[in-house]
């Protein structure tokens, strides 16, 4: 749940990267925080596990301006994709705002990513929240692969996998190369913007 910091005279909200294990969560975000500007990203800190990470760091993002008078803080986390790491995983999605759900690509991940989304459902159920309420997007990583010899998902079969229930916007992307990761950081940081202009309207803050 977003945190107004009045000294800050801000909004903090908590965006969380979810997905299976070596999907590309900590290449977005990675991406993300390369890229932008020092001004307003925070530094990174990486908390390691054996053969997984987890990623932090917060952003001010300035374009969007203020909210009743109020600017947005936006944390962004990565979750361990690993079945072993789940009790992290609860953790990190304490208090979330927002979601971005990076499936897969590779035809060999595809009961993975399909097992990862199953997942969240049912993390965010422990957390009392419904995945058709939080602010969701969808991003199908690795699209760059369709080009090589390695089999790939198609759009329509990941469509049918994972948003065919869900009706959420997702974006093709290859997280390596930054096709498509501020497009949707853009699409998840507007929905969760308006869910928070929504409630602090309605003073459920």
């Amino acid at each position: 749940m977003a945190f107004i910091d009045m000294k800050r005279n801000e909004i903090q909200a908590k965006l969380v990267y979810y997905g299976p294990g070596r999907g590309g969560k900590t290449t977005n975000v990675l991406h993300i925080h390369k890229t932008m500007s020092r001004q307003i990203c925070g530094k990174i800190v990486t908390i390691d596990t054996k053969g997984d990470r987890t990623l932090f760091f917060d952003f001010l993002p300035l374009s969007i301006g203020k909210v009743m008078g109020l600017s947005v803080r936006i944390q962004l986390y990565t979750v361990p994709g690993q079945v072993l790491y789940n009790d992290t995983r609860k953790l990190v999605l304490r208090g979330v705002d927002g979601v971005v759900f990076v499936a897969d690509s590779l035809k060999v991940q595809q009961q993975q990513n399909i097992e990862s989304l199953r997942n969240l459902v049912e993390n965010l159920k422990d957390e009392k929240i419904s995945v058709h309420d939080i602010p969701l997007v969808l991003q199908y990583n690795k699209r760059d692969l369709a080009s090589s010899s390695i089999p790939i998902l198609s759009h329509d079969e990941m469509e049918h996998d994972l948003n065919r229930d869900l009706g959420v916007p997702s974006f093709p992307a290859s997280a390596l190369k930054g096709d498509g990761v501020y497009e949707t950081l853009r699409e998840v940081s507007k929905k969760m913007i308006r869910r928070v202009t929504h409630k602090l309207r309605d003073g459920n803050y």
